[in-house]
């Protein structure tokens, strides 16, 4: 398959990818690592008039620690997750996270901000970042906004973007010493999850079904349940009788009362794997 007929732009900063977004506007599509949007366009189920590469944005890449926690360039590919000792130190809910992204040819080329924007509801990574309670800076021609992760993912690959913005940074608050969990249930390694949970303890816990519906979401009776210390099989029970009420995607792959069943089950397992971790 090969796509539409589009004309290519390649900014060599941001400053210059901003500018082409408030002139074309709709008629635009930012390509990052290209992962989700390439297989789009030559399926023809994107029509972009103009792609706008950020491949040559260099000042879009990269991963430090800051305040604590990790400020991560939305041009970072997504292996550096899984690698960076930073990662590991800080965060190392994404390093769990990303081992389940597509396969390492994936990671190697795919970015952090491009699954975050592309908002896929069954991606890995919109859901770890919202367990983290992470927040994303958005830049436009007029200035730059903060979005927290609860209020980004709205529903099927719609975010709080706008059509003449960039996602440019996400930041991560600094989770050291808290406990962590993530489970995932795909039909073969490297699928999209049927669903998954991930969790994490701390003053106040966060647990994030992904999968589910059409976005990640938080489960607010297994968050009940965590901070009171449940058990695992309290979580689950919980989480049950609360995603009953929920339009959970059904499709080819899965049912959605079967996804409701998993969500449960996979609730249990993040969070017993956090326990375990909090206590070590």
């Amino acid at each position: 398959m090969k796509p539409p007929r589009f004309e290519y732009h390649a900014p060599s900063t941001l400053a210059e990818a901003l500018g082409l977004l408030d002139e074309h506007g709709d008629e635009a599509k930012v390509l990052a690592g290209g992962q989700s949007l390439v297989p789009l366009m030559n399926f023809r189920l994107a029509r972009p008039d103009r792609v706008v590469d950020l491949n040559g944005v260099a000042e879009l890449a990269g991963l430090r620690e800051e305040d604590g926690g990790l400020l991560i360039g939305a041009m970072t590919r997504t292996a550096a997750l899984e690698t960076s000792p930073s990662v590991a130190a800080r965060a190392p809910l994404l390093r769990d996270a990303v081992r389940f992204v597509g396969h390492f040819q994936i990671r190697n080329r795919g970015t952090v901000g491009g699954s975050v924007a592309h908002a896929d509801p069954a991606a890995e990574l919109p859901a770890a970042f919202l367990a983290l309670g992470a927040t994303f800076t958005a830049a436009s021609k007029s200035g730059t906004r903060t979005i927290a992760a609860d209020d980004f993912f709205w529903g099927h690959f719609t975010t709080a973007l706008q059509a003449d913005e960039i996602l440019t940074e996400i930041r991560v608050p600094a989770t050291a010493g808290r406990g962590y969990g993530f489970a995932e249930l795909a039909r073969r390694p490297g699928d999209f999850a049927l669903g998954g949970v991930a969790c994490v303890l701390g003053e106040a816990p966060r647990v994030v079904a992904f999968g589910l519906v059409a976005r990640p979401v938080r489960l607010a009776s297994a968050e009940t349940q965590a901070a009171g210390g449940a058990t695992a099989d309290g979580v689950r029970r919980a989480v049950t009788e609360e995603v009953q009420g929920l339009d959970a995607t059904s499709d080819l792959h899965a049912g959605g009362d079967y996804r409701k069943l998993l969500a449960a089950e996979l609730a249990g397992r993040a969070y017993a794997q956090a326990r375990e971790r909090a206590a070590a």
